[in-house]
């Protein structure tokens, strides 16, 4: 009972605020004191005539009607009637206008309650489609977390720099050598940047909310662009400007005989995580059929990037270094430890300007491969359908994923094909033979309208499931109907 009355109120609210929405009518006495509705318009249409006064279509025969121009210039005039005299058929037809403004404002709330129902209906069957079909396969879901794939790989060199710049900011303590500071601050960049990595990672998981609908891949790109702007920053700042205190003020540097075993452990750590990096770059590259130098450039794994970057400059840093300290121990003199540091500073740079650049270009949108887009169009041109395709994009969003658009041209025959292959053409036939005026077959039309429509959303749905299960990395498909 307690709901009954909640949607008896419900719709009474309803009611009356759909009623206090229409326009009141100004009224303008006559000479023998009745009042007669004056409309702003003096033409109406005869939709407009039936929509807003409720009035048949047979209602309006004998009525006055012109011939007008049509808004759209290459269609041909139209016909409209007096506003007055539609005025008066809707007084004599429902007594008066405030009466028939209450079952309008009725109606439309009947309309309303109806058209929601519906909603409900096709969003309920649209979700029982989605999970009736086949799951759609996750493309490197061993790659998504830290404790597998890049995230895997990403701890491990976590671990051995921040090991290696414990072992170096000892020797270069003990030493005073430039080159072997500068190579300390590479290896504390080189951690932060890859915490900075692993956070990336960790929230790039999440799945898609209200606030986020696409998701966070994109994660993965912010935290690389952060780690390339902070080696940029500390590594290649610090590097520089330690260099050039060296040059400034020469000192003597005790023996760097214990530098160069770190310099050698360093080689061998760094050397580990560059091959273990490198060989899951390549599988990955395999995998989604790109070349080595192809998923590098486009930054398709950007946490993978940093890593095989960062390990790279390490070991040409760590011969730079051991270079500099060589020669500064040859010929006794600072000016090579100093300019190694010099030059570890400008190699740094030289990386951090290549991560920034590839994580700066992906996150402001950034096609797939043409060869790749013209695979997904083959595929969505290859429906019966579709008849052509416009206005084709396919954004990479990062960590694999495709964003496609397309704006597609239904095949109406076809769509219609499908809808009467479900029906009795027979019995259709006798329903239409059976309408006795034109109300019936409007209500023919109508209905029918309507279940084609159904059957439109139920080809796009179908459509973008067979696109997302021959082509795995399109986690977002959106196809527009012109």
């Amino acid at each position: 009972m307690q709901i009954r009355n909640a949607v008896l109120t419900f719709r009474s609210t309803r009611f009356l605020t759909s009623l206090s929405s229409y326009p009141r009518f100004n009224k303008s006495s006559n000479d023998d004191g009745r009042h007669d509705v004056s409309l702003e318009r003096n033409f109406i249409t005869p939709l407009r005539a039936m929509t807003d006064f409720l009035l048949k279509s047979g209602d309006l025969q004998g009525l006055r009607k012109t011939m007008r121009r049509s808004p759209h210039a290459d269609e041909p005039p139209i016909t409209v009637y007096w506003r007055k005299d539609v005025e008066a058929k809707a007084k004599e037809v429902w007594g008066t206008l405030d009466k028939m403004q209450g079952e309008r404002a009725k109606r439309d709330v009947e309309t309303q309650e109806y058209n929601e129902a519906i909603f409900n209906v096709k969003r309920i069957l649209k979700m029982y489609r989605q999970q009736s079909v086949t799951v759609v396969p996750k493309i490197y879901s061993d790659e998504d977390s830290l404790s597998s794939g890049s995230g895997k790989i990403v701890l491990t060199a976590v671990a051995i720099n921040a090991s290696n710049f414990l072992i170096k900011i000892l020797a270069w303590w003990y030493t005073g050598s430039h080159s072997l500071f500068a190579e300390s601050i590479h290896s504390l960049a080189d951690t932060i940047n890859q915490l900075i990595l692993a956070y990336g990672i960790h929230k790039s998981t999440q799945k898609a909310n209200v606030e986020h609908p696409y998701g966070y891949a994109n994660m993965r790109h912010v935290a690389s662009l952060i780690s390339g702007v902070g080696i940029f920053c500390v590594g290649a700042g610090l590097s520089i400007y330690h260099g050039i205190t060296g040059l400034i003020n020469l000192e003597h540097i005790d023996s760097l005989y214990w530098a160069f075993y770190v310099l050698a452990g360093s080689l061998v750590s760094e050397g580990a995580t560059l091959v273990m990096a490198v060989t899951n770059v390549r599988k990955r590259a395999t995998e989604i059929k790109m070349s080595f130098r192809e998923f590098m450039v486009r930054g398709q794994d950007p946490a993978l990037n940093v890593v095989i970057l960062e390990d790279a400059a390490a070991l040409i840093g760590v011969l730079i270094a051991g270079m500099s300290m060589g020669l500064t121990t040859y010929y006794g003199s600072p000016i090579p430890d100093a300019a190694g540091s010099l030059v570890i500073g400008g190699l740094l740079g030289g990386v951090a300007s290549f991560i920034i650049y590839t994580n700066s270009a992906a996150l402001v949108g950034r096609t797939i491969t043409k060869d790749k887009l013209e695979r997904i169009n083959s595929h969505l041109e290859s429906d019966v359908m579709v008849r052509a395709i416009h206005d084709v994009k396919g954004i990479d969003m990062g960590n694999t994923q495709v964003r496609y658009k397309a704006e597609v041209d239904f095949d109406g025959r076809e769509l219609t094909r499908v809808y009467l292959d479900k029906l009795d053409l027979a019995k259709l036939l006798d329903e239409v033979k059976k309408m006795r005026n034109s109300d019936e077959f409007e209500a023919f039309l109508l209905q029918h309208g309507e279940n084609i429509v159904d059957t439109l959303g139920a080809e796009i749905d179908r459509i973008e499931t067979k696109l997302k299960k021959e082509h795995p990395e399109i986690r977002h498909c959106d196809l527009e109907i012109l």
